[in-house]
């Protein structure tokens, strides 16, 4: 195929692409348990960084005479890393603390509240990718994806050092979860399903 500027503009980047500093993360926090003041609002304004979730199929290798062939093997879900910015105040920092400590505490090695169950820890988490025009737009969003049971397995350490100067704090949290669905709006018209072409 020659090279033509024109027909590149007409078949690939049509809308101008999606841009990646484009979304916002709503996120719940486990109702009812002590320590955890996190705000859903706030942390929207607060994380600064996260990923649309990978989708994964792994392969089974299968050996026939020193051969190999590849089937399709079982789903997984790869853990999901937020970037939260740290405001004087530590709420967001000492709500994902807390949470932790609600799944297991520090010092006893056990749950925070006596026999809790998985329900009360879990949340959903649902990451919103906008067009350029934004959210108040027609288009709006363009692409939303939810995450289901999630909840924290790490909050990272926040570097101090005196030679870093005119930046603010950040800190990562990463994730697990029991699975992703994605929620299609937009240009494709979808509106939010609630299964994939083939769930059960």
């Amino acid at each position: 195929m020659a090279f033509n500027i024109e027909s590149f503009k007409s078949n690939g980047l049509i809308y101008g692409g999606a841009r990646p500093s484009l979304f916002k993360v709503i996120m719940d926090f486990p109702k009812g348990a002590a320590g955890i003041q996190g705000d859903p609002q706030r942390a929207s304004f607060l994380i600064r960084a996260a990923q649309l979730p990978a989708s994964t199929v792994d392969p089974i290798d299968i050996p026939y005479f020193g051969r190999k062939i590849k089937i399709a093997g079982d789903r997984t879900f790869a853990d999901w890393t937020i970037t939260v910015m740290n405001d004087e105040d530590f709420q967001l920092r000492n709500s994902f603390e807390a949470w932790l400590n609600y799944i297991n505490t520090h010092v006893s090695n056990r749950s925070g509240e006596g026999n809790i169950l998985p329900s009360d820890y879990k949340v959903q988490i649902e990451i919103q990718q906008y067009g350029k025009a934004g959210p108040s737009s027609e288009a709006g969003i363009i692409r939303s994806y939810i995450l289901s049971g999630a909840f924290p397995t790490s909050v990272d350490a926040i570097s101090l050092d005196w030679d870093t100067t005119n930046t603010v704090e950040t800190f990562d949290v990463t994730f697990a979860y029991d699975y992703w669905q994605p929620a299609l709006t937009g240009f494709s018209g979808a509106s939010y399903p609630t299964s994939l072409p083939g769930d059960i």
